[in-house]
């Protein structure tokens, strides 16, 4: 997938454009990228905002995903091209001028594809009606994709945000269509676990992401082509740290070696137990023990 947001680059080709800000890439999200992928002899592109830049939802908006994240499962959706500006570049906009200026000069849209709640330009004054009458006017086909239901849930990422908060990892997982995590750098910790024979990795939560109930899961940590089960606590350490940032701190089963520095991905599997502090280190280290043991018990595959 080519970036073209800062770079000048017109495709040459005709292009079929989802548009979406896509926070966390769910089902939903999915729908319209396949329609808007689905159109032979056209380039697949995206049109989203980078977004940690967004600011029309709210001080207390959080995300699902880093915008890097985001774009890394944009690409695995098979996008050829995407155009993601700041916010803010664009939010005065007006609306026509986003339809002529942006879909079909700068992307070259042929077709355009967003959700029955799309809405674009200054003051959000463009809805998915104005983006037909602007299609006709200059030259692109617009689609409009329906809301996905799941068993009788609309999906959304405001719902997702709200399971993940609650530790229902699993469900969130469905609605997504994948199971949700982070690729984030390996930090250095206190390196305490090493002691007990429980060496784990470090990534520290970026601001402004939702945050997981705090407590450990079961995970999938890709290192590399391989899948290993992984224990992962979610929160601030109670029992061994003061005044620290929220971070994911997981321990990888079977696994030996340096992975400081690294971008490593993981999955969120199963919500095990809420976080918890424990009166001795021996406790601690007990609970680590049987959260391990439940681990290759349930998720062999990965092992």
């Amino acid at each position: 997938m080519v970036d073209i947001t800062d770079t000048g680059v017109t495709p040459h080709e005709k292009t079929a454009v989802a548009l979406g800000i896509f926070d966390g890439v769910h089902r939903g999200h999915r729908r319209v990228l396949e329609r808007a992928f689905s159109h032979p002899g056209l380039k697949k592109a995206i049109f989203t905002f980078n977004t940690h830049t967004v600011d029309s939802k709210g001080k207390d908006y959080k995300m699902l995903v880093t915008d890097s994240f985001k774009k890394t499962l944009l690409s695995r959706a098979g996008a050829d091209y995407i155009y993601s500006p700041d916010f803010y570049k664009l939010k005065m906009m007006p609306a026509e001028d986003f339809a002529r200026d942006i879909l079909k000069g700068r992307l070259g849209a042929e077709v355009a594809v967003c959700g029955e709640r799309f809405r674009f330009g200054h003051n959000a004054a463009g809805d998915s009606e104005a983006l037909i009458r602007f299609g006709e006017k200059y030259g692109f086909k617009v689609e409009i994709v329906e809301r996905l239901d799941d068993n009788g849930t609309r999906i959304s990422s405001s719902l997702i945000r709200r399971l993940i908060s609650e530790g229902d990892i699993e469900k969130a997982n469905r609605l997504l269509g994948y199971n949700y995590g982070y690729c984030l750098k390996v930090i250095h910790g206190n390196e305490l676990g090493r002691t007990w024979d429980f060496p784990t990795i470090n990534q520290q939560l970026p601001e402004g992401l939702i945050l997981p109930r705090f407590g450990v899961y079961v995970s999938c940590v890709h290192i590399g082509d391989r899948l290993y089960t992984g224990v992962t606590n979610i929160g601030v350490k109670p029992s061994v740290e003061r005044d620290i940032k929220p971070l994911a701190e997981t321990f990888i089963v079977d696994f030996s070696g340096d992975l400081y520095g690294a971008e490593i991905e993981l999955e969120l599997l199963e919500f095990v137990r809420a976080e918890r502090r424990f009166d001795s280190f021996d406790e601690l280290k007990r609970e680590i023990e049987r959260n391990t043991e439940y681990a290759k018990k349930a998720y062999p595959k990965y092992i």
